[in-house]
């Protein structure tokens, strides 16, 4: 996304943004970001963990019992299909 703004870009961006807002107002402005993608990112974890959580749980109840079939013994072949 930011890879085609170079290093003169971003000091434009930080210049606009010094006279829309002012400095006093910019710290603020950057702690609200801050914490606006801290909170994004866990909620994405814990989106991920329960996802994470309740796919464990279904392949256990999927998983057939070794006394049931006999090539549960046999190690799966994870090769790619050609």
């Amino acid at each position: 996304m930011f890879s085609s703004i170079g290093p003169t870009g971003f000091i434009l961006l930080a210049v606009i943004a010094l006279l829309l807002f002012g400095p006093n107002k910019l710290p603020e402005l950057g702690r609200a970001v801050g914490r606006t993608f801290r909170e994004f990112k866990e909620g994405a974890r814990e989106i991920i963990s329960d996802d994470d959580s309740s796919s464990r749980k279904e392949q256990e109840k999927a998983k057939p019992l070794a006394s049931d079939t006999a090539s549960a013994d046999k190690p799966e072949d994870k090769r790619l299909p050609e």
